[in-house]
């Protein structure tokens, strides 16, 4: 059986990767420090060196003046430098052991008391036998001479020898950093990949639901906790589109209720005058002619036809069914709105409507009927008993909200086609400049209680969002407001097949 992976065991791994990497930090210094104590020891003896050169330089030059000057001083001097290079070899004899150098350390040591042994015999010879002394002079000056040669060359050495050490150092340590730099990345990459991404991933799906857009996650890992976290939030986000077209469905009754009312009074007038042409008929039944009877029949049709196609309208309206795109003229379907809402138009309240007549959305009938309603009902209620209200609409070529500012709420658009811009204005109060950016959140109302819910703009935004538009709000105190909705145009030619 697979083992799912968990995100828990990606953070532990990532977690043991640092605690790897701060090991190979401490042994790092570990290694630095005893390669620094190392090059120390290498110095000071360098310093030895150092001085074991100067020492013998000494001695060959307290020699020359000893055999230009014959002055005692001098011999005792270069006596003095010699005993010291002795000492000095005697003392660091371990040291000097361990170097490759260690058969040359020998040969000087030799050298050395060869020196202090001709320079005593030349001493105590006799000054008379000129061939001996001149011969020891010789053999002085040679044995100096490969004094100094060897502690130059073994000084020389020793500090070839440090900066190689230097310089191997200083590689390994900028070889180090730059491994530790790149695992470092690596881990952190490999972290930012396996747990950081998903996160983030799922933070952008949660900004995208607060934002409103109710779309199914996926999850970006197969890691338990992004899996289950993702299930979740989709079994939150199905309770949401639920309640939603709850609301929808709640919000689409109070709406039918201010309907009736228009239809009430749309019917009254067919039936009036399906009314009136029976009595006529009744009263002159005996008396008129055919022609007459059928004038007043087909009034009666006519009339009865007037009513059933509001009836329908109206149940239209009210059923609950899917979204459907479909042609929708624009000009009698807000014609149609308009007549619902007599009933609740004031009587100073004059409503233009210019609206072209080859204008065809696509877009469901109900739906888009709601959404003008709500709007045309808003503006009713804030125009109160007299105003204007004008409602007009125009093609654009490429679809373009205006630009956001502090008196416009811009819900965004996204439309690449061509559309239709439909504007709602009236010349009412005009909504608070701190009002204005809420107005399409869901319950959000400034009515009294019981006036309404704060849920008429908001499904009138979800409706056109559902139906690929989009709206927005352009307001100032004191001189009206005014809604722009943009949607899909339906062309002519699409219409007519």
């Amino acid at each position: 059986m697979k083992l799912q992976s968990s995100l828990r065991q990606k953070i532990t791994l990532g977690y043991l990767g640092y605690y790897f990497m701060a090991l190979l930090v401490v042994a790092l210094s570990l290694f630095i420090y005893f390669e620094l104590r190392l090059i120390e020891q290498k110095i000071k003896l360098g310093e030895q060196f150092s001085e074991l050169f100067d020492a013998a330089l000494e001695i060959r030059r307290f020699e020359k003046n000893y055999f230009l000057y014959r002055q005692d001083a001098d011999l005792q001097e270069g006596n003095r430098y010699a005993a010291k290079a002795e000492e000095l070899l005697d003392r660091n004899a371990a040291d000097f052991s361990m170097l490759t150098l260690a058969p040359r350390i020998v040969t000087l040591h030799n050298e050395v008391r060869a020196y202090r042994s001709l320079m005593a015999e030349y001493v105590r010879a006799d000054p008379a036998d000129s061939h001996h002394m001149d011969a020891l002079e010789t053999q002085i000056r040679k044995t100096g001479k490969s004094i100094v040669s060897i502690s130059e060359d073994m000084a020389g050495t020793e500090r070839r020898l440090i900066r190689a050490s230097l310089d191997r150092f200083r590689a390994t340590l900028v070889v180090s950093i730059v491994l530790l730099s790149l695992l470092m990345i690596a881990i952190g990459w490999l972290l930012s990949r396996m747990v950081v991404r998903p996160l983030r991933h799922m933070d952008r799906c949660v900004e995208s639901l607060a934002s409103g857009k109710l779309d199914k996650l996926t999850p970006p890992s197969t890691d338990r906790e992004i899996v289950s976290i993702t299930q979740a939030f989709n079994h939150m986000i199905s309770e949401l589109e639920l309640r939603q077209k709850r609301l929808l469905r709640s919000e689409k009754l109070a709406a039918l209720g201010t309907m009736l009312a228009g239809v009430a009074h749309e019917l009254n007038n067919p039936l009036s005058n399906i009314s009136l042409s029976c009595q006529i008929l009744l009263e002159e039944i005996n008396e008129s002619d055919p022609e007459r009877k059928t004038e007043l029949l087909e009034q009666i049709d006519e009339q009865t036809v007037r009513a059933r196609n509001i009836v329908r309208a109206l149940l239209d309206f009210a059923r609950d069914r899917p979204l459907k795109r479909e042609p929708v003229p624009l000009a009698p379907l807000l014609a149609e709105t308009l007549h619902f809402l007599n009933a609740e138009s004031a009587p100073g309240i004059a409503i233009a409507c210019d609206i072209p007549a080859d204008i065809v959305l696509q877009g469901d009938r109900s739906r888009l009927q709601q959404a003008f309603l709500n709007l045309i009902k808003n503006a009713l209620q804030a125009l109160g008993d007299s105003g204007d209200i004008r409602i007009r609409a125009n093609l654009l070529h490429q679809a373009a909200l205006p630009v956001a500012s502090a008196g416009n709420s811009n819900a965004g658009c996204h439309l690449s086609n061509e559309a239709v811009d439909i504007e709602i204005r009236d010349n009412g109060p005009g909504i608070p400049g701190d009002i204005l950016p809420r107005i399409f959140d869901p319950f959000f109302t400034t009515k009294d209680v019981g006036q309404g819910m704060g849920l008429g703009l908001f499904i009138v935004h979800e409706i056109i969002e559902e139906l690929g538009g989009c709206i927005s709000a352009e307001s100032q105190p004191g001189q009206g407001t005014s809604f722009h909705i943009q949607l899909p145009l339906e062309h002519p030619a699409e219409a007519s097949q």
